[in-house]
This record gives C-alpha cells, sequence and structure tokens, in this order.
C-alpha cells in the first residue's frame, strides 16, 4: 500500500507538471511524450486522478481508483484522457491551455467499510480525509475527497452524493447490498495556469 507521506511536494510538482506538458503535447503536436527517467522515479503502482479547472469550473476529470497502473503511466493516460475523453465536456481545444490548471490526486487503495449497520458509516467516514467509492450491481461512483470539503458537505450528503454519481436513489446507501468503500489522497495543484504548485490539505 502506497504511503502518501512518501511523496514530496517535489514530486507533487513533478506530477502535475508532466500532466500539462502531455496535454500540451498531445493537443500541440499529436504526440505522446515519453520520459524514462519520469518513469522511472514513479514506477510503483497507484491510483490517480487528473482535474482540470477552467477559472473555477470543472473542465475535465479522469483517472484511476485502483492501483493497476504504475503511476508514470496511469498519470500521463489520466491526463490525455481528462482531456479529451471526459464525457460530460467537449475535447479541450489547444487555445484553452492558458486558461486551465491542473490538478493531480495520488489515491492510497480503496478498503471497502464493513457495518452491520447504515448509520455506521457516518461515524466511520471522515469528511476532508476520505474519498469514496460507492458500488452496486452493475454501477459504481467515485467522488474524490477534496470534493466533499469544497461544497461543505456532512458525511450523511457526501454519502448521498455518491450514490447518485453512481446513478443510484440518493439513499442507497443504507441499502446492505450496496458496497462502500473509502480511501485517502493527495492532492497537488497549480494555483494559476501555469503558476506555483501546491500541495492541498484536504
Amino acid at each position: 500500500m502506497i504511503n502518501l507521506s512518501d511523496i514530496s511536494d517535489l514530486d507533487g510538482k513533478e506530477l502535475v507538471i508532466m500532466a500539462r506538458t502531455v496535454v500540451t503535447e498531445l493537443l500541440t503536436n499529436n504526440s505522446k511524450i515519453s520520459d524514462s527517467k519520469f518513469d522511472s522515479k514513479f514506477d510503483f503502482k497507484s491510483g490517480v486522478f487528473v482535474t482540470l479547472n477552467k477559472k473555477n469550473s470543472l473542465r475535465g476529470c479522469i483517472g484511476y481508483p485502483i492501483p493497476i497502473k504504475r503511476l508514470s503511466n496511469g498519470l500521463i493516460d489520466a491526463a490525455i484522457a481528462a482531456a479529451t475523453e471526459d464525457p460530460r465536456f467537449p475535447p479541450v481545444n489547444p487555445n484553452e491551455l492558458d486558461d486551465i490548471t491542473f490538478e493531480i490526486t495520488v489515491l492510497t487503495p480503496p478498503i471497502e467499510i464493513k457495518v452491520n449497520n447504515p448509520q455506521e458509516y457516518l461515524s466511520i467516514i471522515k469528511v476532508g480525509r476520505d474519498g469514496m467509492i460507492v458500488e452496486s450491481s452493475f454501477t459504481s461512483g467515485l467522488l474524490l475527497p477534496q470534493v466533499a470539503k469544497e461544497y461543505d458537505w456532512n458525511v450523511e450528503e457526501f454519502l448521498c452524493h455518491t450514490c447518485e454519481k453512481a446513478g443510484l436513489d440518493k439513499n442507497a446507501w443504507k441499502i446492505s447490498s450496496t458496497k462502500i468503500s473509502k480511501f485517502e489522497g493527495i492532492i497537488f495543484k497549480e494555483e494559476l495556469p501555469h503558476g506555483d504548485i501546491v500541495r492541498i490539505s484536504c
């Protein structure tokens, strides 16, 4: 299991810079970057999400909640997908890049929360620390740790919104067959497009 404390501020800066560089190269030159030094440094498996924001509004967010890829590969693939494949938005235009900030979230592996009574979730999940995955039958939904804090949700609101993200009724978390998992994340983001890169505490 990845120890988030092992990821330094410098590491986070490198990840964010690479995400922007990869997207810029793809959109302007239609080519994909290969960097052996970067690949070697971040060769451990980890979940990762790349979020693009434009003037404080979401412009794309794609990632891998399960550590199925090496962080180097997962970051590059997620950055490209966030810019070009998020079904909620049209692909990013190269002219937009100077208005977009890049944000990276490196994730710990999700852990299923086992409870006897769904009300126990309210004391186990901590807003600002935990991200959440809700799964039921053939559908699932994920919200990153920073989302609940950004919207000032309490735990119950967070659960309801994650259920809705999965396409379920907002109270589906109260049903015993619904699987709830949590994970933690470390966030690095540009304060402004091309600006300083900071580590964000949820």
